[in-house]
């Protein structure tokens, strides 16, 4: 294992957050039994004063897994010059393939547990501690993807070695390729640029109709197409707008954005892109706990400020990506 500021970060930041849940996972079990709002007795009682405890904590927890994503990535970004043949984070994860599918994991982990995050918060401020049940429930579901999340960075760490001869970017994302990853570097340019384009208009109109109508059914829809557009947009990523970034036909890194060659641009551009759709989700989620009569004022004074968050990152995201293909001087030349 590589000694890296980043890797023991990551490593002691996801133990405690583990410890930290599983200590939460005796409790949520006995909510899930014993939780009984209409009742006054001290079990109850200390029940009530123990969640509240534990729920700040699982917060911490829960909070490392927003940063573990940008750590990860950018601890994997930094390893790659102890590997031959490796120029960015494409060939720190491919020195040891564990890592692809680690990452993955955390995508998961930072929306459902910024998401978690939100249920908490919202629920926290009613006096009737509404929906308790599901909210420990969610835990026992969080619990094993922090376990996995350790051991598959144990995995993926200890098996990375310096004297490793791996492959990069030229490689993965290459037309010449094969897998997901080069299939998305061969699509055609100009209906890929229809379809995203098409899609991020789609999303900000409901995203601005949201300000104005307050259907719950709006808010599910803006969701799911939050969703589509997340995986819309990282394919773009790979397909054309690295490469007006790089200004290399043959270039599909969505990594190299993310170091001092290209100014770091990879960041605010991903900030814009997960912060968005995050937002975006929390709309659909006070959507439905707007059902819930005690949490509904609570929703409808912070929906508004969710709903903005998420149309300015947005925009933010689709500026910085769209900024070197509209003003740049590398031009695509289409047949």
């Amino acid at each position: 294992m590589i000694l890296h500021p980043g890797i023991l970060a990551l490593l002691f930041g996801s133990g405690l957050s583990l410890l930290l849940l599983s200590l939460a996972v005796p409790l949520a079990i006995r909510v899930l039994r014993r939780w009984d709002p209409a009742s006054s007795d001290a079990g109850q009682l200390l029940l009530e004063r123990q969640t509240y405890l534990l729920s700040t904590l699982v917060s911490y927890a829960c909070g490392f897994q927003l940063l573990a994503l940008l750590l990860y990535v950018f601890t994997a970004d930094n390893l790659h010059q102890q590997f031959v043949g490796a120029m960015c984070a494409t060939g720190t994860f491919n020195a040891n393939p564990v890592g692809w599918t680690l990452l993955k994991l955390k995508l998961l982990l930072f929306f459902a547990a910024g998401l978690w995050l939100v249920f908490n918060s919202i629920t926290r401020q009613s006096a009737d501690y509404p929906l308790t049940r599901l909210k420990y429930a969610l835990l026992l579901v969080l619990w094993p993807l922090t376990l996995l999340d350790l051991v598959w960075q144990l995995q993926f760490f200890h098996g990375l070695e310096p004297q490793i001869i791996t492959s990069c970017c030229g490689s993965l994302f290459s037309a010449a390729g094969s897998g997901v990853a080069s299939g998305l570097a061969e699509l055609p340019l100009v209906p890929m640029m229809w379809t995203f384009y098409g899609g991020a208009a789609l999303l900000l109109v409901l995203l601005a109709a949201q300000l104005r109508f307050r259907g719950g059914w709006l808010r599910y829809l803006a969701a799911v197409c939050g969703v589509g557009f997340f995986g819309l947009a990282l394919a773009a990523m790979v397909t054309f707008i690295s490469v007006y970034i790089y200004q290399l036909p043959s270039h599909h890194c969505p990594f190299d954005i993310l170091q001092s060659g290209y100014d770091w641009i990879g960041y605010p551009i991903y900030l814009g892109l997960f912060g968005g759709v995050f937002c975006t989700l929390v709309t659909g989620l006070y959507a439905w706990l707007r059902r819930v009569p005690s949490l509904e004022p609570l929703v409808q004074r912070k929906e508004r400020f969710w709903t903005l968050v998420a149309l300015l990152l947005l925009v933010l995201f689709l500026v910085l990506s769209s900024w070197p293909v509209v003003t740049g001087p590398f031009r695509m030349v289409y047949s």
